[in-house]
C-alpha cells in the first residue's frame, strides 16, 4: 500500500464538487446533442466529397491511360508504315528485275537465289500486314489508284495497266498504284465487232 502512495503522491488532486458541478465539469461546456449531430454531417459531407474526388481521379486516370495506350498504337502504326513504305521500292526493283529474266535462265542458281530473296521480302509484307491494291481491270478509283496515262477516246473508268503496284497497311493507303486508265477490255472487244 505504501507503494500504492508513493506513485499518485505527485498527481494533482481532482476539483472539489463544489467548484464545478458534480462531475467537475461545467455544464456550458459540455457539447449539445445538436451539435453532435451537426458536426457528424459535416464529417460525413467532407468524407462524401472526398470519396467523389477520388472517384473522379480514378476515372481521369483510366482515361489517360487509355488515351496514352491509343495513341501509342498509333505512333507504332506510323513508325511501321513508314519503315515498310521504305522498302517499296526495294521490292519494286526486285519484281522488275525477275520480270526481265530470260525465261532460258529461269533454271539458274543465282536467278533462284534472287528469287528466293524476294519471296522473303514478300513474306516480310505479308508478316507486316501490308496488302497489295487490287487494280488491274479494276473501276478506277482515285482514292487509290493514280492514273498517270489515259488511252484516247475512252471512258477512262477502268485501270488497263499497272506501272507500279499500290500497297495498304490495313485501312492505311502506304502508296496509291500508278496505272493507264481507259475502257473496260469487254467493251473494247465489242467495238471492234462492231466495226
Amino acid at each position: 500500500m505504501d507503494d500504492d502512495k508513493k506513485m499518485y503522491e505527485g498527481w494533482p488532486d481532482p476539483p472539489a464538487a463544489d467548484e464545478q458541478g458534480e462531475a467537475g465539469i461545467d455544464p456550458e461546456d459540455m457539447p449539445t446533442v445538436e451539435a453532435g449531430v451537426d458536426e457528424l454531417a459535416a464529417v460525413t459531407a467532407e468524407r462524401d466529397e472526398y470519396l467523389d474526388q477520388l472517384q473522379r481521379s480514378r476515372a481521369e486516370f483510366a482515361n489517360f491511360r487509355r488515351r496514352n495506350e491509343q495513341e501509342r498504337q498509333v505512333l507504332r502504326t506510323i513508325v511501321q508504315r513508314d519503315v515498310l513504305a521504305q522498302f517499296l521500292p526495294v521490292i519494286d526493283d526486285f519484281d522488275r528485275a525477275m520480270d526481265a529474266v530470260p525465261d532460258d535462265d529461269r533454271d539458274s542458281g543465282w536467278v533462284q537465289g534472287i528469287t528466293m530473296i524476294q519471296n522473303k521480302l514478300h513474306g516480310i509484307l505479308e508478316r507486316a500486314g501490308i496488302t497489295e491494291v487490287e487494280a488491274l481491270h479494276q473501276p478506277f478509283d482515285p482514292a487509290v489508284h493514280e492514273a498517270v496515262a489515259t488511252e484516247p477516246d475512252s471512258k477512262h473508268n477502268v485501270v488497263v495497266e499497272v506501272y507500279q503496284k499500290g500497297y495498304r497497311l490495313g485501312d492505311f493507303l502506304l502508296r496509291p498504284a500508278m496505272v493507264k486508265t481507259g475502257d473496260a477490255p469487254e467493251a473494247q472487244e465489242e467495238t471492234s465487232f462492231d466495226a
